[in-house]
This record gives C-alpha cells, sequence and structure tokens, in this order.
C-alpha cells in the first residue's frame, strides 16, 4: 500500500510541470490565473473539515501565528509567479530541477544565519550548485530566454525554501488545516492583485483552460501532496523526503513522452547532479538533526522526530 501511495505522490508532484506547460501553451490561461486558482481551490478544499470540525480554530489565530502565516503565503505566491512564468521560457525538466533546489536554499539560509552543519550537506550543496552551472551554461550558450527561465525557477526554489522556513514557524502552535487555509487564502488573495497589476485575467477561458486548472490542482494539490502526508503517518520523514526528489526525473520523462521535449545531454547531467546533490543535502539534514535530538533528549531514551506538523511543513510546493 505504501508503494501505490508513494507512485501516485511522485506521479502527481511530478506532472505539475509538465500540465502548467501544456496548459500555458495550449490555452488562453495566465500563468497567474493558474497560481490564483491552484491556491484558491486548495484553500476551500482545506477550509471545509477545519470548519465542520474544529470551527473556534481559526477565531484562536495569534499575531504571532499570522505574521508568520502571512510571510509564508507571500513566499508562496512569488514562489508560483517565478515558477510557472519560468515555465513559459525554459524547459520543464530544467525549471523542475531548479526549482526543486528548495532543501539546498534551506541548507543555505541556515547557513547565513549560523547554524552549522554536517559535511555531508556542504557537499550535496557542492554537487547540486554544480548541476545548476551545468544548466544554466547550457541554456546561456543557447538562448538567453531559456536563462531567464533558469534564474526565475532558481529564486521560486529559493522562494518555496523561505515559504517552508516560515511555514514551519507557524505550525508550531496551528494545526495544520488552520495553517494551510490560511496561507492559500492569503497566497491567493496576493496573486490576484499581481494579476489585477498585471493586466493578466483570472476568468473568462476556455473549456481546455478550465481543464487544464483542475487537472493540476488536482493532480499536483490534491493528489500528490495527499499521498505524501499519508506516507508521512506510516514512514520515516527522510525516506518520504528521498522519495519526494523522484519528482525531478519523473517531470523530464513526463515531458519527454507528452510534450516531446529533448534536451542536450549536458542539461540531462546537471539534472542528475542537482538530483544526487539534494538527495546528499536531505540524507545530512536529518542524520544532524537525529544526532542533535539525540544528545539534547534523556539519557537512555531514543532520538525524538520531528511533530507532524514540522515533517508536513517540509513538503514540497509544485
Amino acid at each position: 500500500m505504501n508503494f501505490f501511495f508513494a507512485a501516485l505522490g511522485v506521479l502527481g508532484v511530478a506532472s505539475s510541470g509538465p500540465l502548467i506547460a501544456a496548459t500555458l501553451g495550449a490555452t488562453s490561461v495566465s500563468a497567474l490565473a493558474i497560481a490564483f486558482w491552484r491556491n484558491a481551490i486548495g484553500a476551500a478544499v482545506m477550509a471545509t473539515p477545519t470548519l465542520v470540525r474544529q470551527p473556534r480554530q481559526f477565531g484562536s489565530i495569534s499575531s504571532r501565528d499570522f505574521r508568520w502565516s502571512a510571510l509564508a503565503a507571500v513566499a508562496l505566491a512569488l514562489h508560483f509567479a517565478c515558477f510557472i512564468t519560468s515555465l513559459q521560457l525554459t524547459s520543464v525538466a530544467a525549471a523542475t530541477a531548479l526549482v526543486c533546489l528548495q532543501s539546498a536554499w534551506i541548507a543555505v539560509f541556515q547557513l547565513v544565519r549560523g547554524i552549522r552543519h554536517r559535511w555531508q550537506v556542504l557537499a550535496g550543496l557542492g554537487i547540486a550548485f554544480g548541476g545548476v552551472v551545468a544548466i544554466t551554461g547550457f541554456d546561456m550558450g543557447s538562448s538567453p530566454r531559456a536563462l531567464t527561465g533558469d534564474l526565475l525557477a532558481m529564486a521560486g526554489g529559493a522562494l518555496a525554501g523561505l515559504y517552508t522556513l516560515a511555514g514551519g514557524k507557524a505550525r508550531q502552535s496551528m494545526t495544520t488545516g488552520t495553517y494551510t487555509t490560511l496561507c492559500y487564502g492569503m497566497c491567493a488573495a496576493l496573486v490576484a492583485v499581481l494579476a489585477l497589476i498585471g493586466g493578466q485575467p483570472l476568468v473568462g477561458f476556455e473549456p481546455a483552460g478550465w481543464l487544464g486548472i483542475a487537472a493540476i490542482t488536482v493532480c499536483a494539490q490534491l493528489v500528490g501532496h495527499t499521498a505524501f502526508n499519508h506516507l508521512l503517518a506510516t514512514m520515516s520523514p527522510l525516506i518520504v523526503s528521498m522519495i519526494i526528489l523522484l519528482e525531478i526525473p519523473g517531470a523530464a520523462l513526463l515531458a519527454a513522452v507528452f510534450l516531446h521535449e529533448t534536451l542536450p545531454a549536458g542539461t540531462y547531467a546537471g539534472l542528475g547532479l542537482i538530483l544526487a546533490g539534494l538527495a546528499v543535502v536531505v540524507l545530512g539534514q536529518r542524520n544532524g538533526k537525529g544526532q542533535r535530538n539525540g544528545r539534547h533528549g534523556s539519557r537512555g531514551t531514543a532520538p525524538q522526530e520531528d511533530p507532524p506538523s514540522e515533517r508536513l511543513a517540509g513538503l514540497g510546493t509544485d
């Protein structure tokens, strides 16, 4: 059963890039419209069970919770704006790999804050950076447009890392349903403002456009992330984090099969380096966290894992 949910989760998140690229290329749907409806629908879906079971949760949100949720919402809105736009400029495979640098960016942010990492994390960052150089180097030589898309995807990964860190702070005292409803709702409102300023429509699309928006929301947001949330209740967060990394080759394969996307061999090598580097980063971060917990825990007790809210904060955003 776990294999089924793992396959479902990987397929869901890996389909995000190809579905977005296909929708943007074949319909009149705008980039910000996809971001808006994905978050608006996500907020409605997450709000429903919370309103039914624990309606008072929304009335007990503190100012601290609101500030961290607002920061997460701003980062998430800008993440979607950067990532979805990048899919119009560069390849699906490159954009997905570069935006998946979220884990690496989190490690970098922690380094800036003075948090020391194990040497494995630093080595993983170096390997992943080598992959970035390979991808952007090939795009720099072939297409300035693709290079712009690469940079936007990298910015999207950094913003996803900021979203994860802010969300982790908010979830220390908020339930998952309350946090995601508030965060997705504020994100949708911010994206609507950005769409208004940028002149991008949020409605008035043809049926194929609405079908694309629905497919993106259901496959990536609801099915993909829900499957990983289920796995976190039955599997180690380390294993789940590693499974999520399969989004990189999964998106490249789907783009090759359904969008007939072909890339230079050097770009595929860059994808492999990013995948390998992120795997090392995840392993190094998790091992280091377990050792720290073991040192600070009671004598003779096993290392404590993160609470469910912290585990969920580490999931991807694509």
